[in-house]
């Protein structure tokens, strides 16, 4: 890729040998990763209760309990929303969170994301 370059692991202390990072080149680079958002859209499921996904809108994605009731209502009603913009590391943390309470709830509650325009 340009503009990228590519550190091979040989193995070591902790690591798998023959592991490839490619790690950005210019701290323009890294500004860049780091500015650009994902959406972070939650999926309606026929079992997942309304209570549950206000919680996890208001515990695990910090949202008000007005705004996380309205985007709980617009999932049940149109089949998905967004609930928010995240640098894509602190949205997939966020998912992770999520779907892990909505497992352990015995819930099929389901996230996607995607980089914003």
């Amino acid at each position: 890729m340009m503009g990228q370059s590519t550190l091979t692991s040989r193995g070591g202390a902790g690591q798998r040998g023959g592991a490839t990072t490619t790690l950005p080149e210019s701290e323009e680079e890294v500004r860049e990763d780091l500015a650009r958002l994902w959406r972070v859209i939650c999926h309606d499921d026929p079992h997942t209760t309304m209570e549950f996904v206000v919680d996890v809108f208001t515990g695990v994605f910090r949202l008000p309990a007005r705004r996380a009731l309205e985007l709980m209502l617009r999932v049940h009603d149109t089949g998905s929303a967004v609930i928010g913009l995240w640098p894509r590391s602190v949205a997939e943390r966020k998912i992770d969170r999520a779907r892990a309470l909505a497992r352990a709830e015995g819930f099929p509650l389901t996230f996607s994301m995607e980089e914003d325009d």
